[in-house]
């Protein structure tokens, strides 16, 4: 494997899985493949579970890793082509990226949507960027339109909690006061839509995501009926896609919030978050600290899905 961006890159998906299960069971088992290996991780933006989960998923493999945030103590980067850098930015990214490439063997970036140009965020242009230049893999830690070590996570903490061969597993959208990106939602339905699981996505009307990710899985737009018989409600909020609304927030209807009532329409269903949570907005506080709640569990398998994305590039 030479990057990671999303579920195509595993390969077959449940032999995937699979192999993070072995991983979570004997972490160290394969400390030898990193050694004298450097880990660079690159951010953009901010991180608590993805800097602390990928820096420990490297270290279980034998890794040096080395940190960048490009905002703290790092030259300001140009990304556009063309630019005359006149400006405070006095570095372009194109020297930058093969500059990185040469301290290290892989390289993790995180870098979100800007909602400056659709066209910009989809055509992932700073982690391709990344992939075109550095000579090195690459994977993403979340970039404009996905984030693939989240979604495998949660695949891997359904795959652990399931009750039946095939769950329901419901995505919901949910208010938030600001515009936040279509990054987890497109990579959970990337994964949901390859995994043996009954897939629905519930959201209001003008919320819908780019087809690419949402591949003919069943869209509900009544919440309720949604969740009915539900095994999995995995809660997220996202800003609009079409034009010309993209990246606008459209509302901030809290009947959409996540609460006890609406989890009793559910087959007892267990509570899905990739955190951080805006309590009581995308969810009351019985539902998140319910024993149905997941986000825990999930949040620590980010490890385990980092690790078996680092072992399978250094492979």
């Amino acid at each position: 494997m030479k990057k990671y961006t999303n579920v195509t890159d595993l390969g077959n998906l449940k032999d995937a899985v699979k192999e993070a299960l072995e991983i979570k069971k004997n972490r160290y088992a394969f400390k030898h493949i990193g050694e004298n290996k450097t880990l660079l991780m690159v951010f953009f933006n901010s991180s608590l579970r993805t800097r602390l989960s990928t820096q420990k998923a490297g270290m279980n493999l034998g890794m040096n890793t080395i940190v960048l945030d490009v905002n703290q103590g790092a030259w300001k980067l140009e990304t556009e082509r063309g630019v005359i850098m006149d400006g405070d930015k006095p570095e372009h990214l194109l020297e930058a990226i093969p500059v990185m490439g040469c301290y290290c063997d892989v390289i993790g970036v995180r870098s979100f949507a800007r909602f400056e140009s659709k066209q910009f965020d989809y055509e992932e242009t700073i982690l391709n960027q990344f992939i075109k230049y550095s000579g090195k893999p690459v994977f993403s830690m979340e970039a404009a339109t996905g984030h693939p070590l989240q979604a495998f996570a949660d695949l891997i903490t359904i795959e652990e909690y399931k009750k039946t061969e095939r769950p329901k597993v419901v995505l919901t959208w949910a208010p938030h006061p600001k515009a936040l990106p279509q990054a987890v939602p497109n990579s959970f339905c990337d994964f949901m839509n390859e995994a043996d699981v009954d897939f629905v996505i519930t959201h209001p009307e003008g919320y819908e995501l780019d087809e690419k990710f949402v591949r003919g899985a069943k869209v509900e737009y009544n919440q309720q009926k949604a969740f009915e018989g539900a095994d999995f409600i995995y809660a997220k909020n996202w800003a609009a896609y079409n034009d010309p609304n993209y990246g606008k927030v459209l509302s901030t209807d809290r009947s959409w919030t996540v609460d006890a009532a609406k989890m009793l329409l559910t087959n007892h269903a267990y509570f899905m978050h990739c955190l951080p949570v805006r309590r009581n907005m995308i969810v009351t506080d019985e539902v998140i600290e319910s024993p149905q709640s997941l986000v825990i569990p999930e949040a620590a398998n980010r490890e385990i899905s980092a690790q078996t994305v680092l072992k399978r590039l250094l492979e």
